[in-house]
């Protein structure tokens, strides 16, 4: 157990973290998403598939469209090849090769709805499948239409979080920092942080979390314009009072983040989570500055890349050390 936390050990835990006491791994992962797997239900009825579209990257998201439409029309292709290419007028029968891929590209213009008239189906088990081709074409394109707007409409906070916590000098004692900001041209006002933290301590032999509200020095700031460095002071209120780097290097920490902010565009309320354990936390250190003025000095030049940056810093003697 960690040095100082024995004096804390006696306040009472937040009850309404969301988490177990005995609950294993990160609670969230850097993503924002909880790090849960769920058993008991069949993977149809687990995942919502809107939901894991929706939330997929961008080139994952593009990726599994087109994997998916050439997979569907090679699909295709192979049943009206079995058919029988009779079946089809307008086909190149030079050699089997050229034969399929004319076959794919019809299956892909049936798909589609386009119907150069090329190739047209010839016999009722070929327009059978054309049909229901084009009329699972045309499903899987409304499909698909929902799903681009759905991710373009859906309003984010776009926030970037820094990789890294510090542990650096503040006022007169030392403070928890990491920092955050918008990195797309939207306009975010009445920002607010929650934190709060899981300690893993040992009681009676088991290991167990207790979570902890931490307290911010500036926990809401009227307009997100440029990074906002979120600090929570170390003193007697704070359950890392007394913290050694080797106890926070050796004590299983997560530090969980919440930001909320209104999206003035979307005329919407905007959520977006991360966390940092004790891997992620440096201690002795103090971000550098990541704006700047710009040649003419009539802008401000915010650099993104200068997010992780840190110096180290020097810290004063640990307070509240019982030893």
């Amino acid at each position: 157990m960690a040095r100082g936390f024995r004096q804390k050990i006696r306040q009472k835990n937040t009850e309404n973290s969301g988490f177990g006491s005995n609950a294993s791994g990160r609670f969230i992962n850097r993503d924002g998403l909880p790090n849960v797997k769920r058993k008991g239900v069949n993977v149809f009825n687990r995942l919502s598939w809107y939901h894991t579209m929706l939330n997929l990257s961008t080139f994952r998201f593009l990726s599994y469209l087109i994997i998916a439409y050439v997979l569907v029309n090679l699909l295709f292709a192979l049943i009206y090849y079995l058919i029988g290419v009779e079946h089809l007028t307008g086909i190149d029968k030079s050699d089997p090769l050229n034969e399929f891929i004319d076959v794919f590209f019809f299956s892909s213009q049936t798909f589609t709805t386009v119907g150069y008239g090329r190739i047209a189906p010839v016999g009722f088990m070929a327009s059978l499948v054309a049909t229901f081709e084009a009329f699972l074409g045309l499903l899987t394109f409304a499909i698909a239409t929902g799903l681009f707007y759905g991710r373009f409409s859906r309003p984010r906070a776009y926030l970037r979080f820094s990789d890294i916590a510090v542990v650096g000098p503040f006022q007169d004692g030392t403070a928890l920092m990491f920092r955050l900001a918008p990195y797309k041209n939207n306009a975010l006002t009445d920002a607010d942080v929650i934190l709060s933290t899981a300690i893993e301590v040992i009681e009676d032999g088991v290991a167990k979390n207790n979570f902890y509200r931490l307290d911010t020095h500036l926990s809401k700031i009227n307009t997100l314009a440029l990074n906002w460095t979120v600090v929570h002071k170390i003193d007697e209120n704070s359950p890392f009072y007394g913290f050694s780097e080797e106890d926070f290097k050796n004590t299983n920490i997560e530090i969980i983040v919440q930001v909320r902010a209104f999206d003035e565009v979307f005329s919407n309320t905007v959520v977006q989570r991360t966390s940092y354990v004790s891997k992620e936390i440096v201690y002795g250190a103090k971000f550098s500055l990541m704006y700047y003025p710009d040649n003419s000095d009539l802008t401000t030049i915010l650099d993104l890349d200068k997010i992780n940056d840190y110096q180290k810093a020097d810290l004063p003697a640990i307070a509240g050390d019982p030893e």
